[in-house]
């Protein structure tokens, strides 16, 4: 087991190297940099700024090196100092620039993947065990509704109807009197009651896939011939259901919890525009419209870091749940 997690760590740590390449790679592929965003808005407002102006602008900023340099002072400073740059935006570092942002979006990934699979799994396992029932039925028909629904479709929706039914938006993250509060036991619960609406919408499309793969998996484990023999021995249903086929079940869903948590940090953007949340999503948007490198690249880097943990902890569980993984047998 020990052997395995080192094994696992190492490879995380090496594609780790490889995507701080690739992301600055992406975050420099557009044509133009800041120094030209820069140009084009003080030009649309009126204010004259010539090309020396443009050549000085890219001069300090030190986008007049070539990209491979900015690439290896970025990531040593980056491993060294832990210092991801300056801000090209608004002047600030960019630690100081995201401050609790990146607590806020780690929540929100981390609500969104606790309220997939606590809902997945035993919405999954009633549907498969109470086979054609209502139930059933109704966990289907939520779960075409899922998966043909995009999340910020479900957050337009949402705020519609909310504002325009109960005169109240579910928009935001926090109260108006905690909004900028210094954190507090009260601000906690408050982002609590809150945190649920965004969760809802960035999961319920992962959700209703889990629910079908959970039904499915399941199905065909409880018609094989162990679980026969368990019921031939006299194990209560439940007891019988719950010690076997769905142990067996659970390992494609913890297989998931990876790219899942992919696919939440893809919507969480648009998600979090559209419900006015204050963590990195509308940052990003902002930053990458304005071409500003290191503000970008920190939380892409971000979203690429929180990716490879939760393919991490797949693996992890994998192993657990799977003895054949831990010992190193071939499946």
């Amino acid at each position: 087991m020990v052997k395995y997690l080192l094994q696992r760590l190492a490879i995380m740590l090496v594609m780790l190297a490889g995507l701080s390449f690739i992301v600055f790679v992406t975050i420099e592929l557009p044509p133009g940099d800041y120094a030209d965003r820069r140009a084009l808005s003080l030009r649309s407002a009126g204010i004259q700024f010539t090309q020396e102006d443009v050549i000085s602008l890219r001069h300090t900023l030190g986008l007049d090196r070539p990209w491979y340099e900015r690439y290896v002072t970025w990531i040593s400073n980056i491993l060294l100092h832990g210092n991801f740059g300056v801000s090209m935006t608004v002047h600030l570092p960019v630690t100081e620039v995201l401050g609790q942002r990146v607590g806020l979006t780690v929540m929100l990934a981390l609500a969104t993947i606790i309220l997939t699979y606590g809902l997945a799994i035993p919405i999954g396992i009633y549907s498969a065990i109470r086979q054609y029932s209502i139930g059933d039925y109704l966990a289907t028909m939520v779960g075409y509704f899922g998966m043909a629904t995009p999340s910020f479709m479900l957050a337009l929706i949402l705020l519609y109807i909310s504002v325009m039914v109960f005169n109240n938006s579910v928009g935001g993250l926090f109260s108006a009197e905690y909004a900028e509060a210094p954190w507090s036991w009260g601000k906690f619960v408050d982002l609590l009651r809150h945190l649920w609406v965004p969760a809802l919408v960035l999961g319920l499309a992962g959700t209703a896939f889990e629910i079908r793969t959970m039904r499915a998996t399941l199905l065909d484990e409880k018609s094989k011939l162990y679980v026969t023999a368990a019921r031939a021995k006299g194990l209560p249903e439940w007891k019988l259901m719950l010690k076997y086929p769905v142990r067996v079940a659970l390992n494609p869903i913890a297989s998931t919890i990876g790219w899942e948590l992919t696919a939440i940090i893809a919507g969480a953007p648009l998600v979090s525009f559209v419900l006015a949340l204050p963590d990195t999503g509308p940052l990003f948007l902002r930053a990458l419209l304005d071409q500003d490198t290191y503000l970008s690249g920190a939380i892409l880097l971000m979203y690429a870091t929180l990716t490879i943990l939760g393919t991490f902890l797949s693996d992890v569980l994998l192993a657990v749940l799977d003895p054949r993984i831990r010992y190193g047998e071939k499946i």
